[in-house]
């Protein structure tokens, strides 16, 4: 069987898709430090390297025909796709970087964040909400908080957690689907939503010994946020299911805001179950992988249930509209007074807008300056020639 080389390192492999058993257990962070084949950082740099050097032959050739006064058939698409190629290039280059760096190596402001990780939605749990400068295990040395006793656990019990964790992204796929298209602007419900999915995607990652929650009551300040965003999601949809007539959306809604009350318990259980961590024989051995899956569970089934429960108000917030209600009844002796109050919608339920579009890339220099021809144009006809079609009633007897 030929072996193949990889074209960072040149580390030979039997197969050029396999990866070594070894290799294919661990992190992603340390297959990228081992350097095994293939390597996608790697190749992101020589991708970068290869499309800076075409960005420059481009730019010595339009520099040098504009030095000889033949500037005058350069193509400006070409410079727009070149400069394009040469900011994603450094993009790829910049984040292969960050992969190989540590947790606490990076810095904030050179974290890549998601698309959905905004301003509106980010958690504010991770802002320091415990004393990080607390050892939670003095007597073991080497580990001074739980994010670092979750990256202590076994090849196995990770893989455990990453199937769980793999789960919990498929949930949130669910959930970006349903929820982040709609506009949180006039919408509590959706920023709420929001706020609570961004909580439990960082206790999630610390499960997997990152993220920016670190100690254990870090991750118990964190559930406490999430139930207390239960809370006012529970009271705002009780305001919508109270206006929805008897129906099965009502029971249904107020079906999943017990479901939400379950899991934010639970949530609040399991978060404040402490890794067990143990020495022996110079050994450290973490026991927390119940705790850690129970956990993950509890925050798929919460954000199911949040989803479920964003439905449900839609239906009853926009199916069973009514222009007004009674409000009060009041009988005088000489006249009835019928006051009617028109009740504003309790939330806004708007399409979130699309993302913006690329600039309109300009015209070809040809096409703005072809010449029409005038065998195009249709010719109008003299005024005495179309007079002249028309007969007279005498020459057509």
């Amino acid at each position: 069987m030929p072996l193949h080389k990889c074209p960072a390192c040149q580390v030979p492999s039997q197969s050029e898709g396999e990866l070594p058993r070894q290799l294919a257990q661990t992190g992603p962070r340390t297959r990228a430090k081992a350097c095994p084949w293939p390597r996608p950082d790697a190749l992101e740099e020589q991708r970068g390297l290869v499309v800076m050097s075409k960005f420059a032959v481009r730019v010595d050739a339009a520099v040098s025909a504009l030095g000889s006064g033949a500037g005058a058939g350069l193509d400006e698409n070409d410079f727009i796709d070149a400069s394009r190629l040469v900011y994603d290039g450094v993009r790829e280059i910049r984040r292969a970087v960050l992969m190989n760096r540590d947790d606490e190596d990076l810095d904030p402001e050179d974290v890549e964040l998601d698309e959905h990780y905004t301003l509106e939605t980010r958690s504010k749990s991770s802002a320091h909400t415990g004393e990080h400068g607390v050892d939670e295990y003095p007597d073991i040395s080497g580990i001074t908080n739980a994010r670092e006793a979750m990256r202590k656990m076994t090849e196995e019990d990770k893989r455990k957690i990453l199937q769980q964790v793999e789960l919990f992204r498929r949930e949130k796929m669910t959930f970006d689907n349903e929820v982040a298209k709609w506009d949180d602007a006039g919408n509590d419900i959706i920023m709420l939503a929001k706020h609570m999915c961004m909580i439990m995607l960082e206790m999630t990652d610390f499960t997997r010994g990152r993220g920016p929650l670190k100690t254990t009551m870090d991750v118990i300040n964190a559930a406490k946020k999430i139930s207390e965003a239960g809370t006012k999601l529970d009271k705002l949809t009780r305001e919508i299911a109270e206006q929805c007539p008897e129906s099965s959306t009502k029971q249904d809604l107020l079906a999943y805001l017990q479901r939400i009350a379950l899991y934010c318990h639970q949530i609040q259980i399991t978060s404040k179950v402490k890794a067990d961590v143990q020495n022996i024989s110079g050994e450290l051995i973490v026991s927390g992988l119940d705790s850690a899956t129970s956990l993950i569970q509890a925050a798929k089934n919460l954000m199911n249930a949040v989803v479920l429960t964003v439905k449900a108000s839609y239906v009853a917030s926009t199916k069973y509209t009514r222009q007004g209600t009674i409000a009060h009844v009041r009988i005088d002796v000489a006249l009835t007074n019928l006051f009617i109050r028109s009740q504003s919608p309790i939330v806004v339920w708007r399409m979130k807008a699309p993302e913006k579009k690329p600039l309109i890339r300009p015209e070809r220099p040809e096409e703005v300056r072809a010449k029409v021809r005038r065998g195009s144009q249709k010719k109008q006809p003299s005024p005495v020639r179309a007079l002249a079609e028309f007969q007279s009633p005498a020459e057509n007897v």
